[in-house]
């Protein structure tokens, strides 16, 4: 009984971990990676994370064009709430990989196209204010002459 009872500590004692990781690769590689606003590092990029869940995926490589996206992370059942607690307590370690595979594509140089999209982006703006209306935030009024040359000035 005793033996049993030191088992169960010894174990208890020893607790592993649980890493999780998010992979990142594209073709080509090479390419600057930011996950939510923080940059990583190039493709092929492993990082740590914590919480599972939606992330906004920006990658840019010269010579192709832009991609944002998003990924989801989703936690397997071994770090679902409740039996995560279990897992973490497991005197080994778990890894939770999550991989993302993207394809760049080649940068549009075509100066037809780009002006075709700009004009896309303007029709789609809404129009701006009427003359005379200012904007939120903005005045056209400017302040009134005080007489002085400074807020301290005494007659």
């Amino acid at each position: 009984m005793r033996c049993g009872i030191v088992a169960l500590l010894c174990l208890l004692g020893l607790p592993g971990c649980v890493r999780r990781t998010i992979s990142i690769s594209t073709e080509p590689p090479g390419a600057l990676v930011w996950l939510n606003d923080r940059e990583v590092g190039r493709t092929p990029v492993e990082v740590d994370f914590l919480y599972y869940g939606q992330y906004d995926v920006r990658i840019e490589k010269d010579g192709c064009e832009p991609l944002m996206t998003s990924g989801t992370a989703e936690a397997p059942f071994w770090d679902w709430a409740g039996i995560d607690l279990i897992s973490e307590l497991m005197p080994f370690e778990l890894h939770s990989r999550v991989a993302w595979d993207y394809t760049l594509e080649p940068a549009v140089v075509d100066e037809a196209a780009l002006v075709d999209r700009a004009r896309q982006l303007r029709d789609s703006m809404p129009p701006p204010p009427p003359d005379g209306v200012p904007t939120q935030g903005l005045t056209s009024q400017s302040a009134p002459a005080t007489g002085g040359t400074g807020a301290g000035d005494r007659p």
